[in-house]
């Protein structure tokens, strides 16, 4: 359990040997980076804080989103006393001695507390309910950070309670605007480095919408760049130690910035910096390959692929919405099973995040690699759609039309439908599109997998249907 009182001078003291993630929190709201969806002008949140209201909300959210920056930050501005529980090691005793604590500052100061607790998905039934009463009572303010779905991770009595906002990935200029204030800022690296435009992107791409990341690689880039200069004065270098004095007879160093470059990027994190621009040609023909790979039926090509856009950090949800686009444009009711094993992965992208849904993409990938191939589905909508754009919608028949309201009957509306169900094998014959479209057939089955079974059901409904149209 931490505990922190944001004027205490102590803690600034500190601030130089903390982390550039730490160092780097906003002070303000208006000062965050990202979320502009819960801090713009009367948003829940920014009322909630001008307002200096009770509240117990939950920040939902992937992982450096900015989740307890904003609760430091609401605490700061409302000049509440912060205290800080971890879910992975605090107890119900813990969460009970910082209630009671609570109560016995509000009763005898008028102190008010905001409980902030990380990871609070991590918390089981009977530590969430020891929350109840601080929350329903208002004797803390609360706010619960999570990455899991609080929906199925949090007891609704205490959801019940709460406001819930959720949190979205940076973006790339949220990130780069992070990285630049860090650059520039007293409080991070003080205009000591500089950084260049392929180190940059390869910061933004490796943080994947994640400012902490972003931050902590800028750091550990900085040092395997090196110390700045010695800055006339003592200036400190780029580790914060203070400068060496210059006793050699050569020229002093001048005291420009130190440049990070990609490579000093790539030693400090260990990563290769993947050419790959999102939005130029390297993101076309990579996720053109990707999908010819898995049309080609080559595993091997579409995981590689895929590895490349996941490391360059593409959005998941873009890679998701392809691979269930080819479940069907590929695959088909050659295996209808395909689909569903895409849908899948997308829903896993969204309800676990990465980098762990990277496994569900994966088993989507090879199984659509892998699969019998049919563009029979695309290729019927399509001839379908090309009928309707040429005209060809002929009125619907008559014994097909609705003939529930009153007075369709006298215009002949159902008159003569036959119903499927009173027929043997559920198929009356009859015919159902409209006149002058009755001998199209859009859907033509390939004989590959699953498809050569509905070919041949195809066929047989065919038959019947013709048989009395």
């Amino acid at each position: 359990m931490s505990e922190t009182l944001f004027d205490d001078a102590g803690a600034e003291a500190a601030r130089g040997q903390e982390p550039l993630a730490v160092r780097m929190r906003p002070r303000t709201l208006d000062e965050v980076v990202g979320q502009r969806h819960l801090l713009g002008e009367g948003s829940p949140l920014r009322r909630l804080v001008e307002d200096d209201a009770p509240m117990s909300v939950f920040l939902w959210g992937p992982p450096g989103t900015g989740k307890t920056t904003l609760a430091t930050v609401v605490s700061r501005v409302t000049k509440r006393r912060f205290v800080e529980l971890s879910a992975v090691n605090a107890g119900v005793k813990d969460v009970r001695a910082v209630v009671d604590e609570a109560k016995r500052r509000m009763g005898m100061h008028g102190t008010r507390t905001l409980l902030f607790v990380d990871e609070v998905h991590r918390f089981n039934k009977t530590q969430q309910d020891a929350l109840l009463p601080a929350v329903e009572n208002r004797w803390v303010s609360f706010i619960g950070a999570t990455t899991e779905n609080p929906f199925f991770s949090v007891v609704s009595p205490l959801l019940s309670r709460s406001l819930l906002l959720s949190l979205e990935s940076l973006d790339d200029d949220d990130v780069r605007a992070l990285v630049h204030r860090a650059l520039t800022d007293e409080r991070g690296l003080g205009g000591r480095y500089a950084l260049s435009d392929d180190a940059a992107d390869h910061l933004v791409r490796l943080a994947g919408g994640d400012g902490r990341r972003s931050l902590t690689y800028l750091e550990a880039a900085a040092l395997v760049a090196g110390p700045t200069p010695p800055q006339p004065g003592g200036a400190p270098n780029g580790d914060g130690s203070p400068a060496a004095e210059d006793t050699s007879d050569g020229a002093r160093p001048g005291p420009g910035p130190v440049t990070i470059t990609a490579e000093n990027v790539e030693r400090a994190v260990d990563r290769h910096a993947v050419r790959y621009d999102r939005s130029g040609d390297q993101h076309y023909d990579v996720i053109s390959a990707f999908i010819k790979s898995m049309r080609g039926s080559d595993p091997d090509a579409a995981l590689h692929y895929l590895a490349r856009m996941i490391e360059a950090g593409e959005d998941p949800r873009f890679l998701a919405r392809r691979i269930v686009v080819h479940a069907s444009e590929d695959v088909g009711m050659a295996d209808p099973t395909a689909l569903q094993t895409a849908v899948a992965a997308a829903r896993a992208v969204e309800l676990i995040g990465m980098p762990e849904a990277r496994i569900n993409l994966a088993q989507a990938v090879i199984h659509i690699s892998l699969a019998p191939k049919s563009n029979s589905v695309i290729t019927a909508i399509d001839a379908a759609m090309a009928d309707v754009r040429a005209g060809h919608a002929g009125p619907v028949p008559p014994h097909l039309r609705d003939g529930h309201y009153k007075g369709a009957a006298e215009l002949g509306h159902g008159k003569g439908y036959r119903y499927a169900h009173d027929f043997p094998g559920g198929v009356a014959p009859q015919e159902h599109a409209p006149e002058g479209l009755t001998e199209r057939e859009y859907y033509k089955p390939t004989q590959h997998g699953a498809e050569r079974r509905f070919s041949e059901v195809l066929q047989r409904i065919k038959g019947v249907l013709k048989s009395g149209g």
